[in-house]
């Protein structure tokens, strides 16, 4: 899930709309938090020769080149897009939803310093914007720097904001934490604002377990996997409730189906380990 936000002035969006384009939208949650997930239609080449017709008829416009960076980092062209990004920046060194598109980017090649540059100039800019500190946040998340996450996503939620990203990344903090209450109820905020969306059911599942409430987190996984069934954590959250009531047979399906959907899954290989052994 990360969130590429295109931002729109008139010249742009006429001729998007004029061209038929299909418009970016950002996707809420995913299991790494906010990492690019590759949307076919918003990243086609259809929809980039559109852009770039756009940007042919406009080329000076910096939202034209911030909506076809968004659209070609979804197709996973991540060189084209810090281009695209970088141009709107010399021609609006003050688009702050230009900094925090790229510091995704950037995040997703691995250069995790050049990210924060970028988030760092979007909040100097705009002090409220929710992306910027949502991603910030998951990049302090993922270096296990957890206190400056939980700042960063508390200051997103102070700030209002609608996106569940980061109530579900919060939640995860206060599971590390082992404050599983709060964790539960930051994952029902995110189940409230994306109900289509596994990653929350499993995160409230989980401490749902660690507060020995197994029904609660059964149903979670379950509707998990009803939502998507091809998320490998869903099915061997699944089966360690199976595991838990004692029924090796159902654990060991769920577990190698997991195993099926994600080799290099350990809670699953593992799982299968044991109710296998202890069969």
């Amino acid at each position: 899930m990360g969130a590429l936000a295109p931002h729109l002035g008139k010249t742009a969006a006429a001729g998007l709309l004029l061209m038929g384009a299909a418009l970016l939208s950002g996707c809420q949650t995913d299991t790494g938090g906010d990492m690019m997930k590759v949307e076919r239609a918003q990243g086609s080449d259809q929809n980039i020769a559109s852009l770039s017709a756009v940007i042919a008829a406009n080329p000076n416009d910096p939202e034209a080149y911030n909506v076809r960076g968004s659209a070609y980092g979804r197709a996973g062209e991540f060189r084209r897009a810090l281009s695209d990004f970088n141009r709107a920046l010399e021609l609006n060194p003050r688009f702050y939803q230009a900094y925090a598109n790229r510091a995704l980017v950037e995040r997703n090649m691995g250069d995790q310093a050049s990210a924060l540059k970028d988030y760092n100039a979007a909040l100097q800019i705009n002090a409220r914007y929710d992306v910027a500190y949502i991603g910030r946040g998951n990049l302090y998340r993922q270096a296990g720097r957890l206190d400056q996450a939980f700042a960063d996503f508390n200051q997103a939620i102070q700030n209002e904001t609608t996106d569940p990203r980061a109530y579900h990344n919060r939640g995860l903090i206060y599971q590390a934490r082992k404050q599983h209450n709060q964790a539960i109820e930051d994952f029902s905020t995110a189940i409230s604002l994306s109900s289509t969306s596994p990653e929350p059911y499993n995160g409230r599942g989980i401490s749902y377990l660690a507060l020995g409430d197994d029904d609660n987190a059964f149903s979670d996984f379950n509707t998990a996997i009803n939502l998507n069934g091809n998320v490998a954590e869903s099915w061997a959250n699944q089966a360690l409730v199976y595991e838990r009531r004692g029924d090796k047979a159902k654990a060991a399906r769920s577990y190698s189906h997991a195993l099926q959907l994600d080799p290099k899954y350990e809670p699953a290989r593992a799982g299968l380990a044991r109710v296998k052994g202890g069969a």
